[in-house]
């Protein structure tokens, strides 16, 4: 399974252009998109879903044309998107077996199998709008995958979820990607794409700023992560002059974890990045979101 993404862009009515030039290729297994709100990353997944037209450039998934080929297309992607609320007045087997009807598919068995699933069996008979907020994500990937698509799109899947439902339905979108099978999972959670993906972009303000694992974004950040010690009164001028990841108060003092260069007070103690550190040095000049994971 191949998506190739060429000088993608998007412009809305007004002259406001959310994506600039894009140019990604996208292959079996989990792929993440990251970037903060206004990204850019809706306006993608919802022009690879056909759900909206590119203004120029184009789009190929295994040698077919996204403008050409719309209707083939269409069969070969589940999608779930970042606000699912839909059959509010069925119960949760009836949502499915409807979704399943919706995507031709006439063995009722694989109904109960997909519920079996994602762990949804035990709440077959509850209705959706009564299911919790990880139970309703669980729904809508399985409606997404109850088509049996070689791709599948999950926009923003895991926000709001408490830790537990999180990692629950991380490691469901990792059961189900496989090399003839793409997921494609765009977050700004960082901690999402660190557990499950293998390939990633970064999106910011509608631009290609990063491709590739996150090991390699990681690498890319060797030497710029630091822990330092500071006293209660210095603590806000530190938010004030540093890249802050995390701060955790002391007995009169933080310890705090920052990004650059190596400060020149507050014993700095060199540390290895996570991805989230990697992302906040490269790209953070205009984030306003603390990323975690």
């Amino acid at each position: 399974m191949s998506i190739l993404i060429k000088d993608l862009t998007k412009t809305y009515p007004g002259g406001k252009t959310a994506l600039h030039g894009i140019n990604l290729e996208i292959t079996g297994g989990m792929f993440g998109l990251v970037g903060p709100n206004g990204a850019g990353k809706t306006t993608l997944m919802r022009i690879l879903t056909t759900l909206m037209e590119p203004t120029s450039g184009s789009i190929s998934i295994d040698g077919l044309d996204i403008y050409k080929d719309r209707a083939p297309i269409r069969s070969m992607i589940g999608y779930l998107p970042q606000s699912f609320s839909r059959f509010p007045k069925l119960r949760t087997r009836e949502a499915l077996r409807y979704s399943a009807e919706m995507a031709g598919v006439e063995d009722i068995l694989k109904v109960d199998e997909m519920l079996e699933l994602v762990g949804l069996s035990d709440a077959r008979d509850r209705f959706a709008k009564k299911l919790s907020g990880g139970m309703k994500r669980r729904l809508g990937i399985a409606q997404a995958l109850i088509g049996d698509p070689k791709i599948i799109i999950v926009d923003e899947p895991t926000t709001g979820l408490d830790p537990e439902e999180r990692l629950k339905f991380r490691n469901l979108l990792v059961e189900i990607a496989t090399e003839d099978r793409t997921v494609i999972l765009s977050t700004h959670i960082l901690g999402d794409i660190t557990s499950s993906c293998n390939n990633m972009a970064v999106l910011e303000k509608g631009s290609t700023a990063f491709t590739g694992s996150p090991d390699e974004l990681i690498k890319k950040a060797h030497g710029t992560a630091w822990e330092i010690t500071v006293p209660d009164a210095d603590f806000e001028l530190t938010q004030s002059l540093y890249r802050v990841i995390s701060s955790i108060p002391m007995d009169g003092e933080w310890k705090i974890q920052i990004v650059g260069d190596k400060p020149e007070k507050y014993g700095p103690v060199s540390i290895e990045p996570g991805l989230e550190h990697a992302y906040m040095h490269f790209f953070s000049d205009e984030i306003t979101e603390i990323f975690n994971g």
